[in-house]
């Protein structure tokens, strides 16, 4: 079975798809703090950040918890 690559179409369903599940899940979980407003403003834009997951990546320290925005929620 071979499968077609999806179109830009498709592919922007699927993100609004995403959107829909992280904001349902935020929602059940009580997790509506900072880090998940701005994974919804995200996913609801057209600009990609290649830096977004605020998670160490190779080679890299990572980020210090008071530099994540999650330390905003008070």
């Amino acid at each position: 079975m071979t499968t077609q690559p999806a179109t830009i179409e498709q592919l922007e369903k699927k993100i609004a798809q995403a959107y829909q599940v992280i904001g349902q899940l935020l929602g059940q979980s009580g997790f509506d703090g900072g880090e998940g407003r701005r994974a919804l403003d995200y996913f609801s834009g057209d600009d990609f950040d290649p830096d977004f997951l605020p998670w160490p990546r190779p080679g890299e320290e990572g980020l210090r918890p008071e530099q994540l925005n999650a330390g905003n929620d008070g």
